[in-house]
């Protein structure tokens, strides 16, 4: 995890992603492409993005329209992969966390240990 906001539930996913991106600014210069999920195909994002950063190109992963059940996606098992990783840790199974930055501090703390756990036993 290179980076990470926790905001409320009221706050829309696209309009989260740009403010974490905006809050990314000049930390990784080396990103070249941002891989994303169909939903934030809209063009505000689009806008916004170029906004902020004019550099990174987006490549929206899409479900197939004659898709039924359960599809692979190319980049996108990534993150969910991930994000099931951390799911491990019960602290972050369920909100518990009355303050944002205690939920931010829990999170960073499972990433720490996710990526300890495989620099310690490569497999």
């Amino acid at each position: 995890m290179l980076h990470a906001i926790v905001h409320s539930a009221g706050l829309q996913d696209r309009d989260g992603g740009l403010l974490l991106l905006a809050t990314l600014f000049g930390l990784y210069p080396f990103l070249k492409k941002l891989f994303a999920d169909g939903a934030y195909q809209g063009p505000e994002f689009r806008k916004g993005l170029k906004k902020i950063l004019p550099y990174l190109e987006p490549e929206f992963v899409k479900r197939p329209d004659h898709a039924k059940g359960f599809v692979l996606l190319p980049k996108r098992w990534i993150v969910e992969r991930s994000i099931a990783w951390l799911n491990r840790c019960r602290r972050l199974a369920k909100d518990w966390e009355n303050l944002n930055r205690k939920a931010l501090a829990f999170l960073r703390l499972a990433s720490i240990r996710l990526m300890l756990r495989k620099l310690c036993n490569p497999t």
